[in-house]
């Protein structure tokens, strides 16, 4: 049995959790294909142990956008990425890194992917702090307003089942059923920030921006950058460059690097790694 048929497959404990049937079926699917290895890490640090353990098989992660993000960034902090070919088979409600990725939605269809597809390397944007980006990072990134509405979800699903609890709940629910009697919370605010690419300056401190997007290439080696700058009246164009470095520093900023919040920092530098790293994808 060759190498490419047997895979080991880590099974994020997040994916466990939230649609285990997708599990089950994403386990079906392999096995009936490939010498399959199951494992089932806790933690970050079994995750770990487990792609350093992988042997010659074939790393295949079930889990969302932040497995993804692990296992890439696993293997990068270890230098193995050159040599491995990574498969994933989406679970989780976070899939939209996988999706533009070209990975299939739906357990049947990725876990076949993985059987059938074939390898295609990718561009991987590393920064300064040995973080990696494997789609985009943007700045500014995604509002505090959409984060609360996630955070009150939680909050409010884990006190069903309590009687005295579930009373303030309705209570809680009654003030929301009230129309709002604040304005709506305003757009982000510009930033001041310093952008260059390549070493060339795209916008200095003294051009406020409303936004800056970096997205790693297919292969090519050059990441896609753009900048929109902060205009009044007219809508100033954007600007877009390619290029394989870029720096940006500033005041204290947050970013968004595929579906991780980052930050604050004051300057960090992000480098194309050409062609860095595979992902199995349908022919």
């Amino acid at each position: 049995m060759s190498a490419r048929d047997q895979l080991l497959v880590v099974i994020d404990p997040v994916a466990r959790r939230t649609d285990g049937e997708s599990v089950r079926i994403a386990r079906d699917v392999l096995g009936a294909g490939a010498a399959v290895r199951v494992c089932l890490p806790d933690g970050p640090e079994d995750f770990a142990k487990a792609l350093a353990r992988r042997g010659a098989r074939r790393l295949v992660v079930v889990g969302d956008d932040r497995a993804l993000l692990r296992a890439v960034g696993t293997l990068h902090r270890e230098r193995d990425l050159a040599g491995s070919a990574l498969s994933v088979v989406p679970v989780g409600a976070a899939q939209t890194l996988a999706r533009s990725l070209g990975v299939p939605s739906g357990a049947v269809a990725a876990a076949r992917a993985v059987l059938e597809g074939a390898e295609r390397r990718l561009d991987l944007l590393v920064d300064d702090s040995d973080g990696v980006v494997l789609g985009d990072l943007r700045i500014p990134p995604v509002g505090a307003a959409e984060a609360g509405d996630g955070s009150l979800a939680a909050a409010t699903s884990t006190v069903e089942g309590h009687a005295w609890l579930r009373t303030c709940q309705s209570f809680v629910r009654t003030l929301a059923a009230r129309p709002a009697r604040v304005a709506t919370p305003p757009g982000p605010v510009p930033a001041r920030l310093r952008v260059e690419a390549d070493g060339v300056t795209l916008v200095d401190l003294d051009q406020p921006v409303e936004g800056v997007v970096v997205t790693a290439g297919d292969g090519g080696g050059l990441a896609q950058v753009e900048v929109r700058p902060s205009s009044v009246g007219a809508e100033a164009a954007p600007l877009r460059v390619r290029a394989r470095t870029v720096t940006i520093s500033g005041a204290d900023f947050r970013y968004r690097a595929d579906a991780v919040v980052a930050g604050p920092v004051r300057t960090r530098t992000w480098t194309v790694r050409p062609r860095a790293w595979g992902l199995t994808l349908p022919r």
